[in-house]
């Protein structure tokens, strides 16, 4: 098993790649913390996680909450004996638009993508050094590697946690303390509708959402969005001992979208 015998935390994990994630990691082994701001789901991949013999626990919440993005480390070592890796996965893809910009979204997705992400990482850096060391993923996008002409915001937000990441794997690198960003492009998701059906969005506004989805295909060089589970392997991998020598690495996993 590559996980085998770790502790870790999945954010955004009732759905999606989240919860492809979460229950890969406890396949090979893992115990699990299943964060999410959706109970029902959180319930049921840990049930799910449960039923096919794994470790886990669930953590509802709204990590915009400054308490409980940091309160999720504690509560997983406090459950399992301590704590090995963090995949920080959740994110908001914010406005769309510049001109007149609902500012509520926006704090909304600043607050998702970058503030929780650094509150939890702040808490999880002295239980990671208390086991020797561990390993920090953050989800970007190939929207934090170059410009994203529909989500301008978006991606200035994605390029900071490349950014991020990049300076945190220095900072600690010493201390055997990984840290690396997983780049997805298309997944087929929630999300991918949530980005696509955003309400400031002018050139889809009244549109069927699954024919745009199915129309956007051909602008993936592989003629489909990645699967979930496809995102996941490349999370276990970064978060392996596998990797023990990948720190400040941003991976992307887009079918070769930005080659």
């Amino acid at each position: 098993m590559r996980m085998k015998d770790k502790i870790g935390i999945v954010t955004a994990a009732a759905s999606g790649m989240g919860r492809a994630g979460a229950v890969r990691f406890a396949s090979e082994g893992a115990s699990v913390a299943v964060v999410d701001i959706d109970a029902d789901g959180v319930h049921a991949v840990v049930a799910e996680i449960e039923k096919a013999g794994g470790k886990a626990i669930g953590l509802p919440g709204d990590l915009t909450d400054d308490a409980f993005s940091r309160g999720i480390v504690a509560e997983t070592a406090r459950a399992f004996g301590g704590l090995d890796f963090v995949w920080a996965h959740a994110g908001h893809p914010g406005p769309s638009r510049l001109e007149d910009m609902d500012l509520d979204v926006f704090d909304l997705a600043v607050n998702l993508n970058i503030r929780s992400m650094t509150l939890t990482t702040g808490a999880a850096l002295p239980e990671m050094r208390k086991r020797g060391g561990g390993a920090m993923l953050y989800t970007a996008s190939t929207g934090g590697l170059r410009g994203s002409p529909r989500s301008p915001i978006y991606s200035a937000m994605k390029f900071g946690v490349v950014g991020f990441a990049r300076s945190l794997a220095k900072r600690v690198a010493h201390e055997n303390i990984r840290a690396n960003v997983i780049c997805p492009g298309g997944v087929d998701t929630p999300m991918l509708r949530q980005f696509i059906a955003r309400p400031d969005q002018d050139s889809t506004k009244g549109k069927d959402i699954e024919a745009l989805v199915k129309s956007r295909r051909n602008e993936y060089p592989m003629g489909r969005p990645a699967e979930p589970e496809e995102i996941a392997s490349a999370a276990l991998f970064l978060l392996s001992d596998e990797a023990s020598y990948v720190s400040g690495a941003a991976l992307t996993v887009d079918g070769a979208m930005i080659a």
